[in-house]
Formats: C-alpha cells, sequence, structure tokens
C-alpha cells in the first residue's frame, strides 16, 4: 500500500498534465504554400543561427524542402548586384523580402500542446506556434497521451498538419499498471518506450536505484532524457545525481539549488508546508536560490565546472515563472483580451486545483522574495552559458497566465535580462535547441543541407525582440500617432511558406467563436471587467 501512495505522489505533476487528455486533434492542413520545386528568397538580412553576425542582402535557394545555397548579393545601402544572384525559371517561386531579417525556425524546448482541463484544441495550439516562428517543439511528458502525440507527430512529419515539428518525451512510468519500484521494472519500461516510438523520457523523480537504471537504460538505446526534479524526491536525487547517470538535460531550476546547498540538505520548508498546496509549493521556491551557495563561491563554481564536463543542458523556462515575481503584469498581458480562449482563462484563474493557478493570497512580500530568486537563478545561467555551456528556450505555456507563442517569445526577451547577447538568445533558440534534440544536422542553423525552416520578419529582432511578438511593439510616426510595427511576417517549415499573420488571425477567429458560443469574455479575477 505504502508503496501505491508513493507511485502516486511521485507522479502527481505528471497526473496534472495527463488528465488533460485526448484534447482535439489539428485538422487537415488548409494553410501554406509549397513546398516548391524551387524557391528563392531575395534580399535578407541573414542570422544564421550560430552566433555569426547578421550578413546581407542575401539570397537563398530552397528546393523542396533542403537549402540549397545561400548567396552574398550587395551591400547595405547600394543596389543588389543582379549578376550575383541565383537564377529563377518557369517552376521558380520568387519572393522579394528585400530589407528584411531571415532567422532559423525557433525550437521550443517545452511546448506542452493543450489540455481539455484548458479546453485547447491542437489547432489552436500549433497555430499560436507557428506564428511565432516555432517551426520544432519538444512535448514533455505527451500530456495527450503517447499515442495520440505520436499520431500528431507523423501528421505534422508529412505536413498534412498545420503544426511545428514534433518530438514526443513520455513521463516515466507513463501507462504503467503497477509501481515501478526497481531496476529491472524501470528497464523493461524504458525498452517498452522506446518501441513505442518516443523520442525521450521526462523524468519527475523516483528512488535512486531507479532513475540511475533507467536513465543509464535510456542512454544505452540511444534516447534523450530530460527531468523536472521535483520537490517530493529532490532531498535523495538532485540535479547532480542526474547529470551523473547520463540525463541529457533539466528543465525549470529545481534541483539545482539543492546541489549548490553548503550548509543544509533539504530545502528550509515552512513547518506547515504540503506539496498539494501550491500556494506554499511556489511561495516557499521563491525562496530556495537564496538558499543556495552564493554565486562564484567555491562550491558554485564546483557544481558549474561538473555540469559543464558532463555537457549538460539548462533549459530554464524563465518565462513560465514570471507571474510570480509581478502577478498583474503577467495577467494583464495585452494579448489575453484577444487571443486566449475563455476555457484557458478560466484555467488559469485562482484555483486550490488547476495546476498552477495559486493564487490564494499572492503579495508583495512574494514577488519580492521571487525578484531575487530570478536574481541568483540568472547569475548561474548567464555565468553557465559564459564557461560554452549549453542553456535552451522553453516556454511550458498553458499555465500560470502564459500563452502559447507569445510566451516563448517573452522567454527570448528574458534570457537577455539574464545577460545573454540577443545573437546569444537567437542561438540558444535555435541551434542549442536543435543540439539538445540531436537534430543539429537537421535544423536549427541556416545553412546549406539543412532543412528549411525559417522565421522572415520587417524588423530587426537583436535591435527588439518585441518585434517577434505577434502584437508586435509600438512606435510613434512622423505624425506623432502610435504605431504597431513588427509580428513574424513568413514561417516556413520542411519549405512551405506559411502566412504568420493570418495564422494569428485564425486564432483570433478561434476565440471569437468560442466567446460567442459560451456567451463569455475575459474579465479579472474578482471584477467584472
Amino acid at each position: 500500500m505504502l508503496k501505491r501512495i508513493l507511485f502516486s505522489a511521485v507522479l502527481v505533476f505528471a497526473t496534472a498534465i495527463q488528465t488533460f487528455s485526448q484534447i482535439m486533434p489539428a485538422p487537415a492542413r488548409e494553410e501554406g504554400e509549397g513546398p516548391y520545386t524551387k524557391l528563392i528568397i531575395r534580399g535578407v538580412t541573414l542570422i544564421d543561427g550560430t552566433g555569426a553576425p547578421p550578413v546581407g542582402p542575401v539570397d537563398i535557394v530552397v528546393e523542396k524542402n533542403r537549402i540549397t545555397q545561400i548567396q552574398t548579393v550587395g551591400y547595405p545601402g547600394l543596389p543588389i548586384n543582379e549578376e550575383r544572384r541565383p537564377k529563377a525559371d518557369a517552376n521558380t517561386k520568387v519572393m522579394d523580402m528585400e530589407g528584411h531579417y531571415l532567422l532559423p525556425g525557433f525550437i521550443d524546448s517545452h511546448g506542452h500542446i493543450g489540455g481539455t482541463g484548458q479546453g485547447t484544441p491542437a489547432e489552436y495550439v500549433y497555430k499560436l506556434w507557428m506564428a511565432h516562428g516555432i517551426t520544432t517543439i519538444k512535448d514533455p511528458s505527451a500530456g495527450n497521451g503517447i499515442d495520440w502525440v505520436l499520431d500528431q507527430k507523423k501528421k505534422s512529419s508529412a505536413n498534412e498538419i498545420t503544426a511545428p515539428r514534433i518530438f514526443a518525451y513520455t513521463s516515466f512510468g507513463q501507462g504503467a499498471t503497477t509501481p515501478i519500484t526497481n531496476a529491472d521494472q524501470a528497464k523493461a519500461w524504458v525498452n517498452a518506450n522506446k518501441a513505442k516510438g518516443a523520442d525521450g523520457i521526462k523524468f519527475f523523480g523516483a528512488k535512486p536505484e531507479v532513475m540511475e537504471a533507467a536513465i543509464a537504460e535510456n542512454k544505452r538505446i540511444g534516447l534523450r532524457s530530460i527531468m523536472h526534479h521535483q520537490q517530493l524526491d529532490v532531498a535523495r536525487w538532485n540535479v547532480l545525481n542526474s547529470a551523473r547517470a547520463g540525463l541529457t538535460a533539466m528543465e525549470h531550476w529545481y534541483g539545482l539549488p539543492e546541489a549548490l546547498f553548503e550548509n543544509r540538505t533539504i530545502q528550509d520548508f515552512r513547518l506547515d508546508y504540503n506539496y498539494q498546496n501550491e500556494q506554499h509549493r511556489f511561495a516557499e521556491a521563491g525562496k530556495l536560490w537564496k538558499q543556495a551557495a552564493a554565486p562564484y563561491s567555491e562550491h558554485w563554481n564546483k557544481v558549474m565546472t561538473e555540469l559543464l564536463e558532463l555537457d549538460f543542458t539548462l533549459d530554464p523556462t524563465f518565462n513560465i515563472y514570471e507571474a510570480n515575481r509581478d502577478l498583474m503584469r503577467a495577467r494583464t498581458q495585452e494579448w489575453h483580451s484577444v487571443y486566449t480562449l475563455p476555457s484557458l482563462w478560466k484555467f488559469y484563474a485562482p484555483s486550490r486545483q488547476s495546476h498552477g493557478s495559486y493564487w490564494f493570497d499572492w503579495t508583495t512580500e512574494e514577488e519580492v522574495q521571487w525578484k531575487e530568486n530570478y536574481r541568483l537563478w540568472m547569475t548561474f545561467v548567464n555565468e553557465y552559458k559564459n564557461r560554452g555551456g549549453r542553456v535552451t528556450t522553453g516556454s511550458d505555456s498553458g499555465f500560470i497566465y502564459q500563452l502559447y507563442g507569445f510566451a516563448y517569445i517573452r522567454e527570448l526577451e528574458l534570457l537577455r535580462e539574464a545577460g545573454f547577447h540577443p545573437l546569444e538568445v537567437i542561438r540558444s533558440a535555435t541551434m542549442y535547441g536543435a543540439e539538445a534534440l540531436g537534430m543539429d544536422k537537421e535544423i536549427g542553423t541556416v545553412e546549406v543541407g539543412k532543412l528549411a525552416d525559417f522565421v522572415i520578419v520587417e524588423e530587426n529582432p537583436l535591435q527588439n525582440l518585441k518585434v517577434l511578438y505577434g502584437t508586435g511593439t509600438i512606435r510613434i510616426n512622423e505624425n506623432n500617432e502610435p504605431i504597431r510595427v513588427g509580428g513574424v511576417k513568413y514561417t516556413v517549415k520542411d519549405g512551405i511558406v506559411y502566412d504568420a499573420k493570418q495564422l494569428l488571425q485564425d486564432v483570433r477567429t478561434m476565440v471569437d467563436q468560442h466567446k460567442a458560443r459560451e456567451n463569455a469574455r475575459i474579465t479579472q479575477p474578482g471584477l467584472d471587467w
């Protein structure tokens, strides 16, 4: 009986996601043009994702879904040299994008595909992602069921649906009929998971014998692994334990401060703490980094050095916790009124049951603690990057007032706040994301031979990452009037060109239809406006 109770506790977070199962899958694709026999995108300024500075004007040639030529065709401020341009024939589609910026397709390394509890059909989620240039996602935990996710993955790969490329990571133990309590059971489940077609495993925690066996076996058979080190098990298994066992990457930051403890071994929990009370869980988490070793101290450096030597990846998902340091900002973001489904808005509202809706009595004190938490957390992540570590960009959208697509762009801004140069931000969103998936030979940078996944935008995102938001950003024109500029113009996936702004309009139409059908509107909690 005790083993069953522990099994349930370990999977409590996974269950919270899995209960949103079997949302409406995406319909057959009606959007996008191509792939073309030959596509030439002319005159762009290229940001290739490697960390190299922009270069342009450049013409890029795509044949079907592969990049076949990248040709510099002139100098800024001068007429383009037509003699240097790749030649088009009668079968060539030409896009004149002079003055635009072209980047690799973005990779969301933590992308849940909605759920019934949120009322978010797959089409809604996919189009919000694609409208923000996200051409690849990693679904951590396959919350809609591994068979459902693998079906969507297959259809996306064949471009039968309008959706990013999908990598399916199954929650450890998902589908097991009995608790996994020993190494043999762990190995058996890991091999069965691969046989189903999963790309990897997401762990939340288990006893050390099980964790050690599962991670090692998963690595032996060639799959990758990620982990949310939840508080229920982190006292006996932190990030260093995982990395030493062969874990590929960590999500969020739980387990990292615990590895940095010097004068304690367990978080200083309040004595009436209850993990099922999510305000306890998240408020206390906001005090955790101050309990860790000080930045640049001997122990802090020692932990970082070992993680670097193990080629360990950090996927911080800064954005998903941002409401903890400024609840009002997160709750009143301008896109909610237009692009957030009423069912999702209801899910976000304070609740003792919905995951991530823990605003029972969120105070200035909690927000101040979380601001300090961010400062210390960001210091570690930025220095990890500075010393050569891989940091990726994941959004964990659909929870805590963070909306698909929009939250991903906010994650880019928060990496910038942490100290990343904008080119380092883009590299994390593209090349490093591809490396973490083991897909760097196919995606992640704009190079000859790779798949044609692009983000095309009229404004320079290095000068202002806000131009990547679907709602763009505000400027004043020559008549002293505020105007909107930016927003992704085209998202290209597998050589298929999608009108990003039209995808966003499709989402707006969906939201309007839901509001009309449900006679609903977006209002602030406890208010009628």
